[in-house]
Parts: C-alpha cells; sequence; structure tokens
C-alpha cells in the first residue's frame, strides 16, 4: 500500500525562481536517494497528488515523466506508478569477435533509389544556406595559423563549453575542451593518451562497432561489457579494466537510457578501480519527450571523458567535434595529440565558430528536432506504437524473432528498402534480434513508402497464429516488443 507522500519533506515554494514541475521531481529524487521511498513502491496516481498538493495535474505528470525517463520510476500496466528496482543484474559472457559484413554504400544505395534506413546518417539537405555560405566567407577571411594549438582555436573551445553548458547541462571552461575531428577521432586520442599493449577496455555489447576497431588498433583488448534495454550493465565489470566505453545518454544500438542510480553505481565501480569513462554523446541533443539527460560527465568530471560530434547535428562532412576532460587530462592528450601531428582543420573551426557565435547552429537544432520527431511519429503510426529505441535520436528498433531476421533484411532491400540488423552491432549471436531503423537521412515520402514495404514484409515473414494482417495483427502476434514506461 503507498504511504502519503506527506510523510515527505515535499514542500513547494509557489513563489521560487525553480518551476513547480522542477520541485517535485527534486522532492521525489531526493526521496528516492535517501530510501524514504523504497524500490518496488507503488505512488500515488498524478490526480491524487496533484489534489494532495494543491498543484495542477500537470505538474505532477510532468515531474513523473521526467522521473521515468531518468529511470527513477517504472509503469506496470493497470497497475500504476512505482519506484524503480535497481537491484543487481546478471552478467552475460562475451561472445567471439563477429567479423564484419559488407556494407553497400549509401551514395550507391541512392544512385539506385533505393530508401536507406540503416541508422548512423543525419537529414544534411536543410541546413540554412545563407549561413553556411557566411560561416565559409568568413572562415576564408581568417589569417592562417602558422603554429595551430593542439587543443583547438581558443574562440571556438569558449563557444563550445557554452554551447555544453546550454545543450548538455555541462559546467566546463574552455580549458576543458579540445577540439577534434569527431567522435572517432577523439576516441583514438584517448586510446593514445591512456591506453596501449597489455590494456583493457570495456566497450558496449551490442553496441558501436567502431570503438573495437580505433581502440583496438592502439593495443588494447576489447573486453565486451553486455547492456539491457537501460544500457550498460554495471554489476560485474571487470576490474583490470583501463576505460570504458558507453552511450548513456541513448544507448547504440538498443535505444536505452542509462538510470542514474546505475550511472552512480559505474562512477563507484571507476573510482574504487581507478579507471575513466569516455561517455559517447553521439546524439543526445534529439529527445522528443523530456529535455535532454544531464551528461554523465556532470556527476564526476575526474573520472568521465566526453565526447561529442556535431556529425549528427549537421553534417559528417564538417568533421568537428570535441573532448571534454578536466585540464590537465586535456593537456595531455594534446601533448600526444602533438606528437601524432593530427590537427582539426583551421578553416573548419572557424566556420563552426561563426555558427554558434550567430546562434545559426541553436536554430538549426530547434528546426531538426521537429522535423525528427515527425519522422519517429510516422514510423510509430505505421509499424506500430511499441517499436523500442526510446524517444530519442535518429534511429529506433524493432525487435523481430531470431529466425525472421535475415528474411526480412533481404526480402526488403529486393524492394528497394535497406535496414540494419542487429547482428551488425554485435560481437557474437545478438542477445537482442531485430532491425535497426534509422530515420534520419529519408525523406517523409520516401519513409511512408519504406513502412509499407516493411509492414507487407513482415506480415510475409513473421505470419501471426490465425491473427489479423497489417499493423494490428503484428501487435498481437507479439512481433513489437513493449517499451518502456514514459
Amino acid at each position: 500500500m503507498a504511504r502519503h507522500l506527506t510523510d515527505l519533506p515535499i514542500d513547494l515554494d509557489r513563489d521560487g525562481d525553480t518551476p513547480l514541475t522542477a520541485q517535485l521531481a527534486n522532492a521525489l529524487r531526493d526521496g528516492m536517494s535517501d530510501r524514504y521511498l523504497e524500490p518496488g513502491e507503488r505512488l500515488p496516481s498524478s490526480r491524487a497528488l496533484a489534489a494532495q498538493l494543491g498543484v495542477s495535474r500537470t505538474v505532477v505528470t510532468e515531474a513523473y515523466q521526467q522521473l521515468y525517463a531518468e529511470g527513477w520510476l517504472e509503469g506496470r500496466h493497470g497497475s500504476g506508478t512505482f519506484v524503480a528496482d535497481h537491484g543487481p543484474l546478471p552478467a552475460v559472457d562475451p561472445p567471439p569477435v563477429r567479423p564484419a559484413a559488407p556494407r553497400l554504400s549509401r551514395e550507391r544505395a541512392r544512385r539506385q533509389g533505393m530508401v536507406d534506413l540503416r541508422p548512423g546518417a543525419p537529414w544534411v539537405f536543410d541546413i540554412d544556406r545563407a549561413a553556411w555560405r557566411r560561416a565559409w566567407r568568413h572562415a576564408a577571411e581568417e589569417p592562417f595559423d602558422d603554429d595551430p594549438d593542439p587543443r583547438g582555436q581558443p574562440r571556438l573551445r569558449a563557444l563550445l563549453a557554452e554551447h555544453l553548458r546550454r545543450a548538455r547541462g555541462v559546467r566546463v571552461g574552455p580549458e576543458n575542451v579540445l577540439v577534434t575531428r569527431g567522435t572517432g577521432n577523439g576516441l583514438d586520442l584517448v586510446a593514445a593518451t591512456l591506453l596501449g599493449p597489455g590494456t583493457r577496455v570495456g566497450v558496449e555489447d551490442p553496441g558501436y562497432a567502431k570503438a573495437h576497431r580505433v581502440l583496438g588498433s592502439r593495443g588494447a583488448e576489447a573486453v565486451s561489457c553486455p547492456v539491457d534495454h537501460d544500457g550498460i550493465l554495471t554489476e560485474d565489470l571487470p576490474s583490470d579494466l583501463s576505460v570504458v566505453y558507453t552511450t548513456p545518454a541513448h544507448q547504440y544500438p538498443l535505444g536505452g537510457r542509462l538510470p542514474i542510480p546505475r550511472r552512480e553505481r559505474l562512477l563507484a565501480w571507476a573510482r574504487a578501480n581507478g579507471a575513466m569513462v569516455v561517455e559517447d554523446d553521439y546524439d543526445a541533443e534529439f529527445r522528443y519527450d523530456v529535455a535532454p539527460l544531464p551528461a554523465l560527465y556532470g556527476l564526476d568530471p575526474g573520472r568521465v571523458i566526453l565526447l561529442g560530434t556535431l556529425s549528427k547535428t549537421l553534417s559528417p562532412d564538417l568533421g568537428i567535434g570535441w573532448l571534454v576532460a578536466e585540464p590537465a587530462l586535456v593537456d595531455r592528450v594534446a601533448e600526444v595529440r602533438a606528437q601524432l601531428t593530427d590537427r582539426t582543420s583551421g578553416p573548419v573551426q572557424a566556420a563552426t565558430a561563426l555558427l554558434l557565435e550567430r546562434g545559426d547552429l541553436d536554430r538549426h537544432l530547434r528546426r531538426m528536432r521537429r522535423e525528427y520527431a515527425r519522422r519517429r511519429g510516422l514510423l510509430v503510426e505505421c509499424l506500430g506504437e511499441h517499436l523500442t529505441g526510446d524517444t530519442a535520436g535518429l534511429h529506433v528498433l524493432l525487435p523481430l524473432p531470431a529466425h525472421a531476421v535475415a528474411g526480412v533484411v533481404d526480402a526488403a532491400a529486393e524492394r528497394g528498402v535497406l535496414v540494419m540488423d542487429t547482428g551488425h552491432a554485435s560481437r557474437g549471436e545478438p542477445s537482442v534480434h531485430g532491425l535497426i531503423i534509422g530515420y534520419g537521412s529519408a525523406t517523409m515520402s520516401q519513409l511512408r513508402h519504406a513502412c509499407a514495404v516493411l509492414g507487407d514484409v513482415l506480415d510475409r515473414h513473421v505470419p501471426g497464429d490465425g491473427a489479423p494482417s497489417g499493423r494490428s495483427g503484428r501487435a498481437q502476434r507479439g512481433v513489437l516488443a513493449s517499451p518502456g514506461p514514459g
């Protein structure tokens, strides 16, 4: 039986500067942290709590939604809202290395008239051309630097620090920022600085396949770390890992958000074992339900290296990203970078700085967030609300029976629709079977066509037990896994 929350120190200040929703979320979060609210305990309905506190139901609903997003709460169908139980989680033995499969290039697929729904590509055709030209004219007028700082241009580092404060809640200065050529480059610089032969680094599995290759190229042994629908499993992480690479804001490819309690356990493990956590923040700007979750970096700057990129925001062609760490570590990475004669293009940095300075990047982000939300909404409408992959990023996951995956992928490709299966993100036999569907680079009309094709292919290759055909039939057959709350 749920207790009355008047037992908790909930005191909402209606005249304060902090919104009531944030005050309520903070009070509930504190109650769960301090174990006033125990795992598994049921909370009042939004209507009941609103009446009890004398606030609108919207205040309670939005507070609950934020706590769902952070992993503090969970829903049980027909039962209500409960404090999430983040008890010990089972570890899974890592499978052997899986060889990479050949890929049809995006350009070749485009020339062949195929709809490419493989993940990883943003929409690059709605950039403000006037702002783009202005940025490059400005870059062309900048003087050449005969001794470029390996950390990046000071002006851009200051602007990136401000951008991270606004967009990701990361409070850093330019001394914390090193400008990279993208996430892969940043990860390579981390590996060159912190790793080498005989070291071991943990990488999510399923996860970003390129991370294994980048880290392994520096002589480190990449160790598969299993994930579940929330992200990396923090129990039973090996104690001899020097670094753990993770995607906590939007796990690739399963799409989970690493809950706050599990984030704290990951950082406690890192502190206990003298390890570093590399946080890949690859598309965290794109959330469609609540505000983007705070970066893991903010919880322990001394144990986390934050990597980000504009390749998903503007274009992979731009070749710009950032590495955020404590100043002493940034200086170490910069020294290694200078030895490698690796650098980020000066004109690219100057152009990016102007896009940030004039607000062009922020305007583009707002516009694309609305556009990607429309595309995701279309996928949900066509393929069922039970797509997983969370309401964030540029891809969703469509779970399928293991025996049906290859047939669905091949049949869709024969009809001009390219999708990727979870095997491409796994080092061995996938623990989750299904399709990773990217919606960043397709038009709305292409998505509608692709949805029709996929719907027909699913009906043919995943037959139901006498259930009707179409979207409702697939949902009844359990082809689509149920999403988490929120």
